[in-house]
């Protein structure tokens, strides 16, 4: 008896919940981030981390750009020891090669709002529970100051 070959069916016909194409391209873009640290190789520098780092925050529009320029200043500032990289395509501050925190735009997966989000090596543990991932929309001073002030806990 033969049976007949199906023919498969197309993502969206199929109800696919796999990776969206923002995700498909965040991760394209860590490939070419790999890739680029590959090349540098044993010349890579803080100094070449840092100049990703702006080059992409110059490419996100208003008001992602504004924040991430404020983000970048204050993890800079406050943690002067993390080493700014690029981390699918956002930036992203590292220890030791891991990310600790990073900065993600609204207009990276079309969200209602900016993210800083802080990574596993991160040293914000408090209890059985604490927040990882931040909303931002504007920075006040008390912002900026909590902001600091969870970088440089991260960072220690």
């Amino acid at each position: 008896m033969t049976t007949a070959k199906k023919t498969p069916k197309t993502e969206a016909a199929a109800g696919y919940d796999g990776f969206t194409a923002d995700e498909r391209a965040a991760m394209k873009d860590h490939a070419l981030e790999l890739k680029a640290a590959k090349r540098r190789g044993a010349k890579a520098s803080a100094a070449d981390g840092e100049a990703d780092v702006l080059a992409k925050i110059e490419e996100m529009a208003e008001p992602d750009r504004v924040l991430a320029h404020q983000v970048h200043t204050l993890v800079r500032t406050a943690a002067p020891s993390l080493t700014p990289k690029l981390w699918y395509g956002m930036p992203a501050y590292a220890k030791d090669g891991k990310v600790v925190c990073f900065f993600q735009s609204a207009a990276k997966f079309k969200a209602r709002y900016a993210t800083l989000g802080f990574n596993d090596p991160a040293n914000l543990d408090d209890g059985t529970m604490w927040p990882t991932a931040f909303a931002l929309t504007t920075l006040t001073a008390a912002d900026e100051q909590r902001i600091a002030d969870l970088v440089t806990r991260a960072a220690s």
